[in-house]
């Protein structure tokens, strides 16, 4: 059964960082715990219901995307068992399904997002300039229309309460420096490509995904921290897709859907969310990872 967790407590344990979702523990100078909770945010918002189960299920959704990629790139992964570096008194079980322990890495300070379709804040940007952070797009293109080529389009890194903020490449550039945002900028584009094209042969179109980067004490280029989750990404069923519309998703897009009937101005605190809603919600990302990963959380 998934268990349910807003918020963690492992007393004896550092809490580094709280962040929208993950609760970040120090364990020595080069290990971290990890732990998913069942937040969910919104509009960098985080909301104050939760949704039970879904920390369990972004951490072994990431797990199946890190095990996937691992050839393309290294990622934060330790495969430590979680259960040994917990507090004495701790519940385990509490813990085991949606904790890593991780490297600890030096975070990359860009939210590197992928593009493959036109949607969200991506469409927002066309609509206004032709343009996606500062790239320019070909004239004509509709909504959730596929891109000619997928683009890496990156923003800014919000704290909590905060809006990320689209950037351009050359700002990226400026933050940190010409070689880190091209190894960036290449292993984003090159992970999206293989996912999707994965994702694809399950009947799932990724439209869009953000990746976190760290790197180690070499200078080593890692994923770190989530992927290719309901959270990070649109998960589009490819039977329901249409340009000209907002497909349907199995990701957190159908919570902004609701919110955004609401009046409601995207600033904390965030509004209470219906049991149906959550529900609903909480389905499509069980259905996210049965179909991507055959991994079933119930």
């Amino acid at each position: 059964m998934p268990t349910t967790l807003h918020t963690s407590d492992l007393p004896g344990l550092p809490l580094l960082h709280r962040g929208k979702v993950r609760d970040v523990y120090g364990l020595d100078g080069q290990r971290l715990l990890m732990v998913a909770t069942d937040r969910l945010s919104a509009f960098d918002v985080v909301l104050p219901d939760p949704i039970p189960g879904k920390g369990e299920m972004l951490c072994q959704i990431s797990n199946f995307w890190f095990g996937h990629t691992a050839h393309l790139i290294p990622n934060h992964l330790t495969h430590e068992d979680v259960a040994a570096v917990l507090p004495p008194g701790v519940d385990a079980a509490l813990y085991a399904q949606r904790s890593v322990v991780a490297k600890k890495l030096r975070p990359v300070p860009v939210e590197a997002i992928a593009r493959g379709y036109l949607i969200g804040s991506g469409w927002k940007d066309y609509q206004r300039t032709g343009q996606v952070c500062g790239i320019a797009l070909p004239t004509g293109l509709r909504l959730a229309e596929q891109l000619p080529e997928p683009v890496f389009t990156p923003s800014t890194k919000a704290a909590v309460g905060d809006h990320d903020e689209n950037v351009s490449f050359d700002d990226v550039v400026a933050r940190i420096g010409a070689d880190l945002a091209e190894r960036v900028r290449d292993a984003t584009l090159r992970i999206y490509r293989h996912a999707a094209a994965y994702a694809a042969t399950r009947g799932i179109l990724i439209a869009d995904t953000k990746f976190e980067f760290g790197l180690d004490e070499a200078g080593t280029l890692h994923v770190m921290d989530e992927m290719l989750t309901p959270d990070s990404s649109r998960f589009w069923p490819a039977d329901s897709y249409a340009v000209g519309i907002s497909p349907p998703s199995y990701d957190k897009q159908y919570v902004r859907d609701y919110l955004e009937t609401l009046d409601w101005n995207k600033t904390a605190p965030g509004p209470r969310v219906p049991a149906e809603i959550i529900e609903a919600t909480r389905r499509k990302y069980a259905e996210a990872l049965r179909r991507l990963a055959d991994i079933t959380i119930d």
